[in-house]
């Protein structure tokens, strides 16, 4: 309860601040609250400390509020976030609860086209599911960036495009100074990672480092939601196909 009181209170506290708080700002620039499970890992990844007790630690309402908080920047102005917030206490009370008592359950994702130029299938969380996603990397992204290749910086706090760019001109220099040696600069993206990557050995190289079974099985929630819109959207293509061919 006392936990509960004082995490209100710093909720009450910032959201007083109103438009004073830096929350419509875009941090693309230095991803300081990016967040990614696809990153590339060290090979000493397995010698490296576990920790466990970390269910807790997702669920406790300080760390719910920063997850909010993060989950509504720069999308103050939608529908959703609005709709969230106009009890915001009691939604993130009962998201503490639901988590709390493991009787969470993330909805179904909602599928839709964006063209920005090129054409791809989105599919988005329901924003309380946001920030149940912002709350678990708030506690577990610590935990791995410290595994993870200097040199990686895809979403990760401090190493923003500004980064990459500095550090491709630093083996470039290296590159032109022995000029008796080829070079090689590859570009390349892994086709539709997020649906393709295989969730099973995901969560194997996710266990390496968590040993807290609750915290485990909250991930594989929100990797089963992903796997059945996956299902669904099969099931729909093969079912339109079978009247494709009924029609000719």
């Amino acid at each position: 309860m006392i936990n509960w009181l004082k995490a209100l209170s710093a909720l009450n506290r910032n959201w007083n601040l109103g438009n004073r708080l830096n929350v419509n700002g875009n941090n693309w620039d230095d991803n300081d609250n990016g967040h990614s499970f696809g990153i590339v890992l060290s090979r000493i990844f397995s010698r490296m400390k576990t920790h466990k007790n970390l269910y807790p630690e997702i669920y406790s309402m300080n760390n719910l509020v920063l997850a909010w908080k993060k989950a509504r920047k720069g999308k103050t102005k939608k529908g959703y976030v609005i709709e969230f917030e106009r009890d915001l206490p009691k939604n993130l009370k009962a998201l503490h609860e639901e988590l709390k008592n493991k009787t969470y359950s993330p909805k179904p994702l909602e599928t839709f086209i964006l063209r920005d130029p090129k054409t791809r299938k989105i599919s988005k969380s329901d924003f309380s599911d946001r920030i149940v996603h912002h709350a678990i990397c708030n506690i577990i992204e610590p935990i791995f960036d410290k595994t993870f290749i200097y040199d990686n910086c895809a979403n990760r706090k401090g190493k923003g495009n500004l980064f990459a760019i500095k550090r491709f001109e630093k083996f470039q220099q290296i590159t032109t100074k022995n000029l008796t040696k080829e070079a090689f600069c590859l570009k390349a993206d892994i086709r539709h990672y997020f649906q393709e990557v295989n969730h099973e050995i995901l969560l194997k190289i996710i266990k390496r480092k968590i040993k807290d079974e609750k915290a485990i099985l909250l991930v594989r929630k929100i990797l089963k939601n992903a796997n059945s819109e996956r299902e669904r959207e099969t099931r729909a293509t093969v079912l339109k196909t079978k009247v494709c061919l009924l029609e000719i």
